[in-house]
């Protein structure tokens, strides 16, 4: 299985992301610059990492989404394959067009790096597949620009087809305004497309993905992924 994880000038969470899937899972893991016009041979998921691509200007996304690769992106994704945008990633693909909503300043218009909670609202994603619905994950979070939104009518859209994936509650899983860290709509953490072959969450699993980093709740995710691409490759074999 590989991972190819693309690398953008800003870009800071590449290396967790290369490392968590290949160093700990053991999987093919490789980086690709955003200036490259085609995906490695053979990628079965693509990675938007985090980090302040191109200094987050404009807006975090917005001149990320025009690098050239995004093009062998958009037609990856097209063509069934599967995308994981992990914060900066998220809003990438959110200024793609290929994730409903949008990443607006958190509502504070504070920097919050922290530990929060996630509550698994869908199992339809490859991340997901592999975890129970109800499930209560601790990630950490670090961002400026978090705030998901999305209009009412879209929102029940979302709700309907089952791509709300994560929310953000408390430990118990409870969704309460203290345990939503940045003024999300219906505390919203992470989205999938229509299809649930592209996903993007605002907190960074590949950061507790080891029991020396405190935690492996990230590594769940991680392992829902390629758990859920290697049963795919066995049905179309």
């Amino acid at each position: 299985m590989k991972f190819s994880v693309v690398v953008f000038p800003g870009s800071n969470c590449d290396h967790d992301a290369l490392h968590v899937a290949g160093g700990v899972l053991g999987e093919e893991a490789v980086a690709v610059w955003h200036r490259e016009e085609s995906l490695p041979a053979g990628t079965d998921i693509v990675i938007l990492p985090g980090g302040f691509s191109y200094g987050d200007y404009l807006r975090c996304g917005a001149i990320a989404r025009f690098s050239p690769i995004m093009r062998a992106v958009q037609k990856h994704a097209a063509g069934g394959g599967y995308l994981l945008g992990i914060c900066n990633g998220f809003q990438i693909l959110c200024e793609a067009g290929l994730l409903p909503g949008i990443l607006l300043r958190n509502a504070d218009l504070r920097f919050h790096s922290q530990d929060v909670h996630l509550r698994v609202e869908s199992t339809r994603t490859a991340a997901t597949a592999a975890l129970r619905k109800g499930e209560v994950l601790r990630i950490p979070i670090a961002h400026g620009d978090g705030n998901y939104f999305i209009p009412p009518e879209l929102l029940g859209e979302l709700e309907k087809r089952d791509q709300i994936v994560f929310r953000y509650t408390t430990g118990a899983g409870e969704i309460s305004s203290a345990s939503n860290p940045n003024g999300s709509t219906s505390a919203i953490a992470g989205v999938s497309n229509r299809d649930g072959n592209v996903m993007g969450l605002m907190p960074h699993p590949e950061r507790l993905s080891e029991e020396a980093l405190g935690g492996t709740d990230g590594l769940k995710i991680f392992r829902s992924i390629a758990v859920s691409l290697a049963d795919k490759s066995a049905v179309v074999r």
